[in-house]
């Protein structure tokens, strides 16, 4: 399940601009307090749905994630901590990942060429509120061409 929603994610790592070495790939601690992505889930795999997750919804990891005030990081802003659940959002992100990892498992996986997984991105589009579809208006009727003589009823 989580394979599905993160395929078509670019491989991990860095880039480097033109004469400057690679720099090696950031690792990414262990996650902690997983409560609905499979507790076997890396660091890495996290923070690429994270990712994924903020370019779908439009939205910055502070929506989810509470500052740590105690824990400044070298530019004297307090990190995210990550584990922390106070903020709302990241409840209602939990179960809108239940709810697209439902809809995939029992519905779109039984059906024979169901194209891509539901992911946020599928309503969200990035945009933390998924704007609501507009019925296009009705395309006036095209008149009929009259069927040829032939197949014309004949006065009787």
């Amino acid at each position: 399940a989580l394979a599905a929603t993160m395929a078509g994610q670019a491989p991990a790592g860095s880039q480097s601009t033109a004469g400057d070495p690679p720099s090696p790939p950031r690792a990414y601690a262990a996650p902690a307090n997983l409560k609905v992505l499979p507790k076997d889930t890396t660091g890495q795999q996290v923070h690429d749905l994270m990712e994924e997750w903020e370019r779908s919804l439009g939205i910055d990891c502070n929506s989810c994630h509470a500052e740590d005030l105690d824990n400044l990081g070298p530019d004297g802003r307090p990190r995210l901590n990550f584990a922390d659940d106070s903020k709302p959002m990241k409840a209602v992100a939990r179960t809108m990942y239940t709810m697209t990892e439902e809809i995939n498992r029992s519905y779109l996986a039984k059906i024979d060429s169901s194209g891509a997984p539901v992911t946020c991105g599928t309503c969200h589009r990035g945009h933390l509120g998924p704007e609501p579809f507009v019925t296009p208006p009705e395309k006036p009727a095209q008149p009929q061409t009259p069927p040829p003589d032939a197949e014309r009823p004949q006065p009787q």
